[in-house]
């Protein structure tokens, strides 16, 4: 009991990682406004990289290898069509477009207060279900993180860096309208932070309702799943993201770049950490 006491602890510590990171994003629009949105568009291609080469190169890799080809696409393609799914019912929110950002600073200051004015209660309603939204989208991310801590920390790793880089834009995308509408530093930073919480939330609820003892091909299919849900995410979600404000050409580059750094930290993290830690 200790041992899995253990594991729900570090896969907390992760998920907290992951989900404190959309305060980052907050603290981007609490500093400056106007986010420097292309570096946001840059930094997701990253996170896409880091994520499509912990989907492909390491889940679903790994699940082939243990339980063999055709189980493990099954569970990969299950994992897509479940967050699919997911999606459908969750529109994934997006950051305010580079248009109105740019209008906002030609009009001056005293312009942008004046329609974020008109449309205070609205905005600040689409702030709170973006909040809502990215709450439901974290839950299963929380429970790639335990699944990814029980298979070894190496994984668990992994998946909580990649989903840290990309909760940073939904804090964004929490606190830009909420901070729009409040005119309050403070709200749109709470609300931001508050979203993350629900990735932690995820890790407790799944660390109690699995089965202590999973077998290993169930948990090998399981990740396998989580590299399919990760793909999903990737691609439905934040390349089309990283294209609109980093520009094609750039988040492409910045995909691959992330590629190599995930490649790069797989094979460090598999040769430095001890055996029974990087299953």
């Amino acid at each position: 009991m200790g041992f899995v006491d253990s594991q729900v602890l570090i896969a907390l510590a992760l998920s907290l990682i992951g989900g404190l990171s959309t305060s980052i994003g907050a603290l981007f629009v609490v500093i400056n406004q106007a986010p420097n949105l292309k570096m946001l568009g840059l930094l997701q291609g990253f996170a896409a990289g880091l994520m499509l080469s912990i989907s492909f190169l390491d889940l679903a890799h790994n699940a082939i290898n243990s339980i063999g080809f055709l189980k493990g696409n099954l569970w990969f393609f299950a994992g897509v069509i479940f967050f699919a799914i997911v999606a459908n019912f969750i529109p994934e929110p997006t950051v305010a477009p580079i248009s109105d950002v740019k209008s906002k600073k030609k009009n001056g200051d005293e312009g942008g207060k004046d329609i974020m004015k008109k449309h205070r209660r609205q905005v600040l309603f689409s702030g709170i279900i973006t909040a809502v939204g990215i709450s439901l989208h974290n839950f299963p991310e929380g429970m790639a993180v335990f699944l990814g801590s029980m298979k070894g920390l190496r994984v668990g790793l992994n998946l909580a860096l990649a989903i840290a880089l990309h909760n940073i834009p939904e804090g964004v995308a929490v606190a830009l309208p909420v901070y729009f509408a409040t005119q309050s530093k403070w709200q749109a930073f709470k609300l931001a932070t508050l979203s993350g919480f629900a990735e932690p939330l995820g890790v407790i609820i799944v660390a109690y309702l699995f089965p202590s003892s999973l077998s290993p091909e169930i948990l090998e299919g399981l990740l396998g799943s989580v590299g399919g849900v990760m793909a999903f995410l990737t691609l439905h979600e934040m390349l089309p993201l990283a294209f609109d404000y980093a520009g094609q050409k750039q988040a492409v580059k910045a995909v691959f770049f992330g590629m190599a750094f995930m490649s790069a930290s797989l094979y460090f993290l598999q040769t430095s950490l001890p055996e029974d830690m990087s299953l």
